[in-house]
């Protein structure tokens, strides 16, 4: 006599709300910017620049109806975020070892004797203490953290990752409070 089979319940009443990271590395999350990384108040890396390349993960819960979200907001968020550093010299407004001076066509950034001139249009100043891949990843983290449209999705935790060449990676993780 064969044995009785017990029913397998569906997914979505087995599980309640389990937890996954989306991973979101496309070949269009990336910038190419100009900097120099400031290692003391005497010394910093001549001007150079990188292709960064910008991955993310989020923690988040999957819904009765076996999605999370859609993905295209974050994505086309990073996108934006990406095309916004893409060809620029960054220059980090919090740093403590340069000046920043402002004429009708130039930012000069004086950093000890030095007094750097660049073409305004060619600059984008970010509220950051230096131009590093640990920087760009809080900074990406903040914006995307802080996005009104972000804010309203079932995101539990969003990790940015953002390299400056093969096998050099920074992260910085953003995780929702519970009094959010």
């Amino acid at each position: 006599m064969p044995e009785a089979r017990r029913p397998v319940p569906e997914p979505s009443v087995a599980m309640s709300a389990p937890v996954v990271t989306i991973e979101i590395t496309k070949d269009y999350l990336h910038f190419s910017a100009a900097h120099f990384t400031i290692f003391g108040p005497g010394r910093r890396e001549n001007l150079h620049g990188h292709n960064f390349d910008v991955g993310c993960y989020v923690d988040t819960r999957v819904g009765a109806d076996g999605l999370c979200f859609d993905y295209n907001v974050v994505k086309s968020k990073l996108e934006r975020l990406c095309n916004e550093l893409d060809e620029r010299m960054i220059v980090p407004e919090r740093s403590p070892h340069i000046s920043l001076e402002r004429d009708a066509e130039y930012l000069i950034v004086r950093f000890g004797d030095e007094r750097i001139p660049f073409l305004t249009r060619d600059v984008l100043v970010l509220p950051i203490r230096n131009a590093t891949i640990e920087e760009f990843a809080a900074y990406f983290v903040g914006r995307l953290a802080g996005d009104p449209e972000i804010e309203r999705l079932p995101i539990d935790a969003i990790t940015i990752r953002i390299a400056s060449g093969p096998g050099q990676w920074a992260s910085c993780k953003w995780e929702r409070s519970c009094n959010s």
